[in-house]
């Protein structure tokens, strides 16, 4: 080959490379994990980044009532995470307006308080449930613990996010970062609508081998705690606990009466719906309720 040609060729390839490299986006920032408890995660293309929140919006532990079991097993899970020990990724499931979701902030609250600033809580949006091994590479090489938080997780048929979540709860060929560990809530004990895994054991060659890849995923989180609807006596427990921590001073009978025309009107009783009360009452009576902390 003529040397000039060559040279040339190469003097074009070495262009087109500078180019190609102009044109592609920068690889990922590293997080600043320091910069906050609390971020979101952010897919955004070329590479994602986490959004710090300044302040969590939470209850407080100690202000969850009627789900006792349920609080001391994922604060003793979150515990241990906090301290470099074995945990377990956790799916909390059932009942709506339970405190699911208030727990998870809660426990990670009083995981930090315990050992502060062990734990950054990262919630991802179910919609963006297929970026999350793009997340946790991101968060590979971290030293702070990270807890990923997806409220109301569920599945309307087994899609490209339903795979990549059962893929990161597996470990896949990477395995889950030791600084890791995936926490959701859900409606729904298996995640997918009961007539989802009805049909496939109807129309399956092999009905139990379809029904079993089905709830399969939700096998993969090593602690299932459920939550139930609340009766009269846990109702007005969780009345009287938010009355008491915030000084609202109304007599137990009053109090007692208010609340059961509230859950009437409202069709049910749960922890979201004595919050909702409390608030109500705290307005009537021309008193502010503190942020959560």
């Amino acid at each position: 080959m003529d040397p000039r040609r060559f040279a040339t060729q190469t003097e074009m390839l070495g262009r087109i490379a500078a180019a190609l490299e102009r044109l592609a986006p920068p690889p990922p920032a590293a997080p600043d994990l320091a910069a906050a408890d609390g971020f979101v995660w952010d897919p955004a293309p070329g590479g994602g980044s986490l959004l710090a929140v300044p302040r969590i919006s939470r209850v407080a532990i100690g202000l969850l009532h009627g789900i006792e079991r349920q609080k001391r097993i994922l604060l003793d899970n979150t515990l241990r995470f906090a301290q470099g020990l074995p945990a377990n990724n956790a799916m909390l499931w059932g009942a709506r307006g339970m405190g699911k979701s208030s727990l998870v902030k809660a426990a990670h609250a009083a995981a930090n308080a315990e050992h502060p600033h062990s734990l950054a809580l990262i919630e991802i949006h179910r919609e963006d449930i297929g970026t999350l091994p793009d997340l946790l590479r991101l968060l590979r090489e971290q030293v702070r613990r990270c807890l990923i938080f997806c409220d109301d997780l569920s599945f309307e048929r087994e899609d490209g996010d339903y795979k990549a979540l059962k893929s990161v709860l597996d470990g896949g060929i990477e395995g889950r970062p030791e600084n890791v560990l995936f926490y959701a809530t859900s409606n729904r004990r298996h995640l997918m609508p009961r007539d989802m895994i009805e049909n496939e054991r109807s129309s399956a060659i092999n009905p139990s081998e379809g029904t079993e890849e089905k709830v399969s995923l939700s096998d993969r989180f090593g602690l299932w705690i459920g939550f139930h609807n609340c009766d009269q006596d846990t109702f007005f427990a969780m009345i009287e606990g938010y009355a008491g921590a915030f000084g609202l001073g109304v007599a137990l009978e009053r109090l007692h009466a208010e609340a059961i025309e509230w859950s009437v009107t409202r069709g049910s009783r749960s922890g979201r719906v004595a919050w909702q009360f409390i608030q109500d009452l705290a307005g009537r009576l021309g008193m502010t309720l503190p942020g959560g902390d």
